[in-house]
């Protein structure tokens, strides 16, 4: 399949963050009905490419407000692929150091956001508060999942100031896989 509009379906999930609480946690996407990684005679295994990953973080309590101007709160973001954290709400997991890494095979997309009134946002003016992308995949080279689910993931490092919803809005496609590449996939993306 390709990066057209016969073929890419959108997907999403959002998470609270909670005000004044520490930690993470994570909101999972069942992908079941998207993927079959085992390949049957002539028939290919299926995975989901995600081609683009779309983010927004707004205010809980008002009706989808921004962020207000006075929010300190700082926190990292993630989309993991078969990590099976379930849906936790804020301080139910401590997510690890290297979760957001560029070198976690199992990461998506990552990024940071930084509220209007936070340390890092009032030193400098050259930090884009959000969304402050590091990994992404991409229309030429999706990140392709063959697990069954993907979870949304954030660690809170500066306490929100109000409850926060952090959003996103996949752009994928089922893909055919051949044995090899279905494989490859399926070794890299062990939990």
């Amino acid at each position: 399949m390709a990066y057209n509009i016969k073929d890419v379906f959108y997907l999403s999930t959002s998470a609270t963050i909670a005000a004044s609480t520490p930690n993470g946690g994570s909101a999972q996407l069942d992908l079941s009905a998207y993927i079959d990684p085992i390949a049957r005679g002539r028939t290919k295994g299926t995975g989901l490419a995600v081609y683009k990953a779309h983010f927004a973080v707004q205010q809980s309590a008002s009706n989808s407000d921004p962020i207000d101007d006075a929010e300190a709160g700082t926190f990292s973001y993630g989309l993991l692929a078969g990590a099976g954290f379930g849906d936790v709400a804020t301080s139910g997991i401590s997510v690890g150091s290297t979760t957001f890494d560029a070198t976690n095979a199992l990461l998506v997309q990552n990024g940071s956001f930084y509220g209007p009134k936070s340390m890092i946002a009032n030193a400098s003016t050259t930090v884009d508060m959000f969304p402050n992308t590091a990994v992404m995949p991409s229309v030429e080279v999706p990140y392709v999942i063959v697990r069954d689910n993907v979870c949304l993931i954030y660690q809170v490092h500066d306490q929100m100031t109000e409850a926060t919803t952090l959003s996103v809005r996949l752009e994928v496609a089922q893909i055919s896989l051949d044995q090899a590449t279905l494989n490859q996939l399926l070794r890299t993306q062990t939990v």
